[in-house]
Formats: C-alpha cells, sequence, structure tokens
C-alpha cells in the first residue's frame, strides 16, 4: 500500500491512477487530518508526501513520521513545486528518501518509487518455493499462484506471506511478523497485521484459509 498525501484532486488522482495500473495498492489524501487516521489503522509501504498542505505542511508531517518508531523508516518520496536547492536540501536532511519538483514525468516518478521499494525491502528468504493445497509461492520467481493462477500482491503481502511459510508449523504474534517484516516493535494498538492478513486471505481466495489465526496469540501457516 502506497498513501499519497497530496491537496491538489487533479494530481492526486493521477498519482493512485497510475500507482494501481502498475500494481500498486494506493490511497490519496486531501488532508494531514485524513491521512493520521488512516495511519493509525494500516502502515504503507511508502509514503509520497506534498509540502504546501492545508492544516500542515508536509515538513512538519515528515518530522512527525520520523519521530515516530513506526513510521520512522518508512520511505518517503517528497513532491512538491517548491524547487530551491535550500527547500530539497532542507527535506532531505529532515529524512525525506528522494525530493521530485512539480511538474513532474509519472514515468520517473514510478521508476524512482519502484527502487526505493526494491531497497527497502527486508530480505527475509531464501530464493525457494512453498506449497499448501493449491497454493504455490517462489521467491526466486516473486510469483504466487492459486490453482495455477497468477495472485497479484503488494511487495509487503508477498513479504508477509513468504515469512509466514519460512515459520510453518510456528505460531507467531504481531510482535515477530512486526519486527522481521516492518522492521519495528509492537506497541499493542497498531493494526498493521491484521489488515495485511485480511486483505492477503481475500486475495487468496480459497486458498486463504492456509493461514490460520491463533485466537490470543498470532498467525501460522496451516499444516
Amino acid at each position: 500500500m502506497i498513501f499519497v498525501l497530496e491537496d491538489d484532486e487533479s494530481i492526486r488522482e493521477l498519482l493512485t491512477y497510475s500507482l494501481t495500473k502498475r500494481g500498486y495498492e494506493a490511497r490519496g489524501f486531501a488532508a494531514p487530518g485524513a491521512f493520521y487516521s488512516a495511519l493509525a489503522e494500516d502502515t504503507p509501504e511508502l509514503v509520497i508526501l506534498d509540502i504546501m498542505l492545508p492544516e500542515e505542511d508536509g515538513l512538519s508531517v515528515l518530522a512527525r513520521l520520523r519521530s515516530n518508531q513506526k513510521t520512522a523508516e518508512l520511505p518517503i518520496v517528497m513532491l512538491t513545486a517548491k524547487a530551491s536547492e535550500f527547500d530539497k536540501v532542507t527535506a532531505l536532511d529532515g529524512g525525506a528518501d528522494d525530493y521530485i519538483t512539480k511538474p513532474f514525468g509519472v514515468m520517473e516518478l514510478l521508476s524512482r518509487v519502484n527502487a526505493l521499494l526494491r531497497r527497502s525491502r527486508p530480505r527475509i528468504a531464501e530464493e525457494g518455493s512453498f506449497t499448501a493445497g493449491e497454493l504455490t509461492v517462489s521467491t526466486s520467481r516473486h510469483e504466487v499462484l492459486v490453482s495455477g493462477e497468477a495472485v497479484t500482491l503488494t511487495l509487503k503481502e508477498f513479504d508477509l506471506l513468504v515469512f509466514l511459510f519460512s515459520h510453518r508449523g510456528s505460531v507467531l504474534n504481531r510482535d515477530i511478523i512486526l519486527r522481521d517484516v516492518w522492521g519495528y516493535e509492537f506497541d499493542g494498538e497498531n493494526r498493521t497485521v491484521d489488515v495485511h492478513i485480511r486483505t492477503l486471505r481475500q486475495k487468496l481466495g480459497a486458498a486463504g484459509d492456509v493461514i490460520e489465526t491463533v485466537r490470543g496469540v498470532g498467525y501460522k501457516i496451516s499444516d
């Protein structure tokens, strides 16, 4: 999932549409308030952030994200009309991973997003494959098949599925999953794991039953 915080409706819709066509899940927000509300429910893989926003400017949003343990390492791309060297240095020194000025090329932005996600992905499994019933997961080909049909997952959904398979037979609590797949500690309130498990099951269809909930403990791959 990629969050886009951009108050210009036409740009916001262009970005979410382009990201979706490229195979990502994307949600757009016009103001920081709605963005923070969504962030409390789910942690995205990457944020595209404008600087000039209503309610709160993008640099302040950036500072809040970097000061929060849950989002301190979250990839963030600044997308703004502020093109001076001072503005760029201020954002990068503040923790932004990339800085793109408007007007921008959609293809270049998508390329930078791809590169940033590749660098930030955790390496959680060796090359190989896993099977369970009609479900096959290939880490070397980055492919998921259900009854021979390809299933499109986000990068984080794929990493989560591989992580569960690589610990098959073990019950993994949210603390372990967040630490090893997302890279931060569980604080007792974040619903990132639950949201991703639910979406993953939906995408896997009938094969989603392979992910078993152990009540009061966590999740595991069914034997």
